[in-house]
């Protein structure tokens, strides 16, 4: 494979010394929120790398692991405005794009006034996105995708930077909506939130049942996190990167000459072009956010399992195996990593 890289990314100096002061705001940043949050050091990392690559974020986990916490207390580190939208089957599109109210004028007159919903923040956190009935989750992820909301005809944009997390109960699935695949394509990363260890929930019953949680430190600006946003975009990709994530996910799709034989009868759909967009972008975000100069094959790896684990659809051979999409994506990872190196 070739390692040549694309001249027109090359970083310029301003650049370097742009993701060295990334690197050092990424770790106040988690010293910050270890302040208050007790581990979930994989999961404050995915978040961040979210965040820096203009994409959203599905938390799966099961009530009370602190997701709504970590959420709020991001925001707070951030200076950026937070919303929660509690997703309910009697959620309306209005109750979280907002709507006209009719208001009187200074001069007597009545006329309708956009009152902005919920969604008009900068970090929106929709708590159990799947049991809001389908019309509703897509006037989010109309938010999602277009930055912008449409209420009776006419379109409000929503204020950069925008970031969206939402989530869904594993446990408890009466009375919910899943989220369609086309729908869960919209999430860069699936970020599994998992118990904490024993000493972790030691330290948890320490720290929460005493006194109030402190206030965190303010540590970057919306205008800030722009500014990063637009350097990973710039961080320089090798073209054997490029080849290995699109190999990767081309081996997804059991339908396709690449895919090993051992993936066909277990995967019913495989990842489409969206993932491999999303295994660059995190990998550059992952790359500036540890200080690298360029996206390397370890950042790929870092995130090909949160971009392709939501994407990959095991059939009923596979559930009837016990067979996990994430064993599937970890397989293929392995397999092309070790062609990669022999070859």
């Amino acid at each position: 494979m070739s390692s040549t890289i694309d001249t027109h990314q090359e970083l310029h100096s301003d650049d370097v010394a742009a993701i060295d002061e990334l690197r050092g705001i990424y770790a106040k940043l988690k010293s910050e929120l270890s302040r208050v949050i007790v581990g979930q050091e994989t999961v404050i990392e995915q978040l961040a790398i979210c965040l820096f690559a203009r994409g959203h974020s599905l938390l799966m986990g099961v009530p009370g692991l602190a997701k709504t916490l970590l959420v709020s207390r991001l925001a707070e580190t951030m200076s950026l405005s937070f919303s929660r939208i509690q997703f309910t089957p009697d959620l309306m599109p209005m109750d979280i794009t907002g709507t006209d109210i009719l208001q009187e004028t200074p001069e007597g007159r009545r006329e309708f006034e956009f009152v902005k919903g919920p969604v008009f923040a900068n970090i929106v956190l929709a708590d159990e996105i799947n049991r809001a009935p389908s019309k509703t989750q897509a006037a989010m992820l109309e938010a999602m995708q277009e930055h912008q909301v449409t209420v009776v005809g006419r379109h409000y944009t929503l204020s950069p930077p925008f970031f969206v997390l939402a989530t869904q109960n594993p446990v408890e699935q009466e009375g919910t909506y899943p989220l369609p695949e086309a729908q869960l394509d919209r999430f860069m990363f699936l970020v599994h939130v998992d118990y904490p260890s024993r000493s972790e929930e030691i330290d948890i019953a320490r720290t929460t049942t005493g006194g109030e949680l402190p206030q965190l430190q303010s540590i970057l600006t919306g205008e800030s996190v722009q500014k990063y946003q637009e350097l990973v975009r710039r961080v320089p990709v090798p073209q054997h990167i490029y080849e290995f994530a699109v190999d990767l996910v081309r081996r997804t799709r059991p339908n396709l000459e690449e895919s090993p034989d051992w993936l066909k009868p277990l995967v019913a759909w495989g990842a489409g072009p969206r993932a491999v967009q999303y295994l660059i972008l995190g990998a550059k975000s992952h790359a500036a956010l540890n200080g690298s100069y360029m996206a390397r094959l370890e950042d790929v790896l870092a995130v090909a399992e949160p971009v392709l684990s939501h994407r990959v659809l095991t059939n009923f051979n596979a559930e009837s195996e016990g067979i996990r999409s994430n064993d599937i994506i970890k397989r293929l990872v392995d397999e092309l990593n070790a062609e990669s190196a022999g070859g």
